[in-house]
């Protein structure tokens, strides 16, 4: 093929490792909880509590096959490795390569999923009829039936983002940067519009297929881990709060399964990027997560967190520590009384606890330490919640007295210390994979054999 031509000379390995590598940064991968048994015809399966098994020390997925098709790019975003202008290494896979990886490496238990995303190769058009020729190939001649994660291309053909959306199990468009004016001045080739326009596709298709199932058993499902979508945090001027509200209008309006936020690396150099004297806006990040599941999980809205007089996170307490302690007329909160709307509201209370107390209350008088064992963290909660009207220790309701005491460095784990970072695997890194160096000269190996 002629878009090949420039990579004759490259062994599948150096591609390989080239598009691996290219992919790293984008992080809305994860497997996406969907169900389907293999069937004694086709190879692999898709297990209901998450095809990935493996992780690594920063809680990223690592048993899906993460790989551009290509990492040459017709856009020149000033933020990304792989722009046009960028003097990197250049490679691209044909479908039929990527089927073989795929199914190679699913029969030697390295993976159990592919997660395919693409630079824009020629046109949006064409980048998307690749990528929907290698999902078909691997469904029907391949009979790969294990779970797919691929990138829609805005700007694509409708009709092939359609196709492709009843061959795999999620899809996600990548927002990139929260406003249009962010795009405008670092992603001047993307817009707002022609990213939004395949969300809505989607969204629509999901929903109109749903009903299909409910009158015809055997359709065809499509999308149904459901659509996802990434958030660069830090490249641009855009608040917490700004941010926030976004994914809170996804959700909403899109009915997006995840909104994933990415600390910005500044891996160009441009003179446009924000300097980075303190290094990736990790801790942004991390808050941002929290925030995201109090939206999707504990009943909580964008505005009730932030607001613009309080754009940005406080970095000292995670999200509902701080609007707990501005909220101190709803506590103390009784635990065998409050519902499940309320407790779900208290630190150091998660969803499962909380589920747990409903059930559990209903039989018993609860003490501290029967929530202990229900999982509760008391370090947190002991400031906002009574048992039998009493409070676990004699504390004050004051907001200052709670701060300081949650902010003890001698209480709380400081951020970083299990591990977390930016960086993510490579497929031909053994520390990060945590398997010994025999198990990586069998990858390497089996690329070679390929």
């Amino acid at each position: 093929m002629e878009y090949l031509a420039l990579h004759g000379e490259q062994s599948l390995e150096d591609r390989l490792e080239i598009l691996t590598d290219a992919a790293k940064y984008d992080v809305a991968c994860t497997s996406s909880g969907v169900e389907r048994r293999g069937n004694g015809r086709d190879m692999g399966n898709c297990a209901a509590g998450g095809i990935c098994h493996s992780f690594s020390s920063d809680g990223r997925c690592i048993s899906l096959l993460k790989i551009l098709m290509t990492n040459e790019c017709i856009y020149d975003c000033k933020y990304c490795q792989n722009r046009c202008s960028g003097d990197i290494p250049r490679a691209t896979l044909t479908p039929e390569e990527i089927c073989t990886l795929t199914t190679e490496f699913y029969r030697r238990n390295y993976i159990e999923g592919l997660f395919l995303s693409s630079g824009i190769l020629q046109a949006p058009t064409f980048t998307m009829e690749l990528i929907y020729r290698t999902v078909w190939l691997l469904r029907n001649r391949f009979r790969f039936n294990g779970y797919i994660h691929v990138k829609a291309i805005p700007g694509a053909d409708p009709e092939l983002i359609q196709r492709t959306g009843f061959l795999v199990d999620r899809m996600s468009v990548n927002l990139e940067l929260p406003t249009a004016e962010g795009l405008r001045s670092l992603a001047p080739n993307k817009h707002r519009r022609a990213i939004l326009a395949p969300m809505r596709q989607i969204q629509t298709g999901i929903r109109e297929n749903k009903s299909d199932l409910v009158r015809y058993r055997n359709a065809p499902k499509f999308v149904g881990g459901g659509q996802a979508t990434q958030m660069i945090v830090g490249a641009t001027a855009e608040s917490d709060w700004q941010i926030l509200n976004v994914a809170e209008s996804l959700y909403d309006k899109f009915g997006l399964k995840r909104v994933f936020y990415s600390a910005f690396v500044n891996v160009t150099g441009d003179r446009a990027l924000p300097a980075l004297p303190g290094g990736p806006p990790l801790l942004r990040e991390h808050r941002l997560y929290q925030a995201d599941w109090l939206l999707r999980f504990y009943g909580f809205r964008a505005s009730e967190l932030l607001d613009p007089k309080r754009p940005f996170f406080n970095v000292m307490l995670d999200p509902k520590e701080d609007w707990a302690v501005r909220h101190l007329e709803q506590f103390p909160v009784e635990i065998d009384r409050a519902p499940l709307e309320q407790l779900l509201r208290v630190p150091g209370i998660g969803v499962k606890s909380a589920r747990r107390i409903a059930a559990a209350r209903k039989s018993a008088k609860l003490s501290f330490t029967d929530l202990k064992r229900m999982g509760v963290v008391l370090k947190r909660a002991l400031y906002f919640i009574t048992c039998g009207g009493k409070m676990m220790y004699p504390v004050k309701l004051e907001e200052d007295y709670i701060v300081r005491n949650l902010t003890d460095v001698r209480d709380r784990v400081r951020f970083g210390s299990d591990g977390m970072t930016y960086r993510q695997m490579s497929l031909f890194d053994a520390e990060q994979f945590s398997l010994p160096v025999s198990a990586e000269e069998k990858l390497r190996s089996a690329v070679g054999q390929l």
